[in-house]
């Protein structure tokens, strides 16, 4: 199996409402379709723990079979498919730092339960040759590192008993960052692949974003210089501190390639391919700034043979294929693509 080019479907099993006309209405074979007609290899499918299994750990037959209709779509259009757990009981992104919402680190019956749903999941879709398996999006708190790290061999090892060849991807701490994946744990299998989100720098990725405190509501242009970026992003606390911490001459390719290689030393260093599995700009960014980002960051990727699929498909502020981006569309595709 190779991963180059890819494109998430977020929004569609994960941060959404889950009902079934949603599931119908939201994404579906011409979707699929469409993706391979682009030029993607593959797409990575964000689902939450409730799609699949009960508050009491049991399957949820209905939800197991909507997973594999898109795992049967991606293998009729000749795409694999990235079955990644968003949302894991007791475990959210969006409650970063809330002890009692996020306790799946300090609760061994959520870290069973965590463990009964990879194992579910290996044994419905471990023989399906298109199918990779990616632990948990985006752990956040530099505590849990260590208990991260544990969980990881633990599900490892899980899945290893059922689909021994099945690739598994996972990554560091805050939120995915290129800078954390050093501080994981040597790989205890093969078929390992190292994952980062890139979203840097998020002044400008993520301007008028009115999810994140204190970003700039006015328009931030792309690239420019560390003193700008650098003034605006104090107010971002640990979300800016990758731009307070840099030493890059400016912001463009340099800044980029200073994160990315940080990402680049870990892999290498554990053996393991790389994948950057979320990056993108906002639909409020100025439209030439967001195909220079894309080309910047996409040529960084390519330089150190990085596998990327953009954040998102449709919707979530960040859609592809929304109104905001139709000016720019085939740009970002060649981009993409590489064609």
């Amino acid at each position: 199996m190779e991963l180059k080019r890819g494109v998430n479907i977020g929004g569609y099993l994960s941060q959404c409402n889950h009902q079934k006309e949603h599931y119908v209405r939201f994404f579906g074979e011409e979707d699929v379709r469409r993706i391979r007609d682009w030029g993607m290899d593959h797409f990575r499918l964000p689902f939450d723990y409730s799609v699949v299994q009960d508050e009491d750990g049991e399957a949820i037959p209905e939800g197991v079979e909507l997973l594999r209709r898109n795992v049967l779509w991606g293998q009729k259009y000749g795409l694999n498919i990235i079955l990644d757990l968003h949302k894991a009981s007791g475990y959210d992104f969006n409650f970063a730092g809330d002890n009692a919402r996020n306790n799946l680190f300090t609760s061994e019956e959520l870290a069973r339960k965590f463990l009964s749903l990879w194992t579910l999941i290996a044994e419905e879709f471990g023989t399906c040759g298109n199918v990779v398996f990616e632990l948990l999006n985006e752990v956040v708190e530099t505590e849990n590192a260590d208990a991260w790290n544990a969980l990881i061999q633990r599900a490892v090892a899980v899945i290893r008993e059922i689909a021994p060849e099945t690739p598994i991807i996972y990554g560091g701490i805050k939120w995915n960052s290129a800078d954390t994946l050093k501080l994981l744990n040597p790989p205890v299998s093969d078929n390992i692949i190292y994952t980062f989100h890139f979203y840097e720098p998020l002044l400008f990725t993520h301007q008028k974003a009115h999810w994140v405190p204190n970003i700039s509501m006015e328009d931030v242009h792309y690239p420019g210089t560390m003193e700008y970026f650098k003034a605006l992003s104090e107010a971002l606390g640990i979300q800016g501190s990758a731009v307070m911490m840099s030493d890059a001459a400016s912001m463009g390719p340099d800044f980029i390639r200073g994160m990315v290689d940080e990402a680049v030393t870990a892999a290498r260093a554990a053996g393991v391919p790389l994948y950057c599995g979320e990056f993108g700009v906002i639909d409020r960014a100025p439209l030439p700034d967001t195909v220079r980002w894309f080309a910047d960051a996409v040529s960084v990727f390519r330089e150190n043979d990085i596998a990327h699929a953009m954040w998102t498909y449709k919707e979530k502020d960040f859609g592809l294929i929304g109104e905001h981006y139709a000016p720019i569309l085939e740009d970002l595709l060649a981009i993409l693509t590489g064609k």
